[in-house]
């Protein structure tokens, strides 16, 4: 399958208003390893390629396990995750497929057990930013490039 437009080439001020959004959720308090953690996840719930690719490499490189980036998609059955992580990828399940029961209260509930407002509108912001990159990647089927 090979892409079918750039991006970032045809309509660069878009590309650039989102980048806006990404460095917003990349300054906020969460932490690192989880701002990874979540746009893996999310992009593998989109099926964006190009995207699971660069944030596993970013992931892998800034200290993150292989065990942890690549068990993300089973993160229900894996041991290796904190509450705060896991009820975060809950989210991030829950945003992504939005459409089907929003974010449930029992979710959200669990969330104000581990974060404070502004951390839960910090995590609204990740997810949501990484969901809109992933549905441009897929829609102009951005590629990543294969490793030597």
């Amino acid at each position: 399958m090979s892409a079918r437009f750039n991006l970032m080439k045809e309509n660069a001020e878009v590309y650039a208003t989102l980048g806006k959004l990404d460095t917003l959720g990349r300054e906020s308090s969460i932490p690192k390893d989880l701002q990874e953690l979540i746009k893996i996840y999310a992009s593998s719930l989109n099926h964006c390629a190009f995207c699971i690719d660069m944030h596993t490499k970013e992931a892998l490189e800034n200290g993150e396990t292989v065990q942890r980036v690549m068990g993300v998609n089973a993160w229900r059955e894996a041991p290796f995750y904190t509450d705060k992580e896991r009820v975060v990828l809950e989210l991030v399940e829950e945003v992504t497929f939005i459409h089907q029961h929003g974010v449930s209260d029992a979710v959200y509930a669990e969330l104000e057990k581990h974060y404070g407002e502004k951390e839960i509108g910090e995590l609204y912001l990740l997810i949501a930013t990484i969901n809109a990159y992933n549905r441009l990647g897929v829609m102009s089927r951005l590629q990543p490039k294969a490793d030597k």
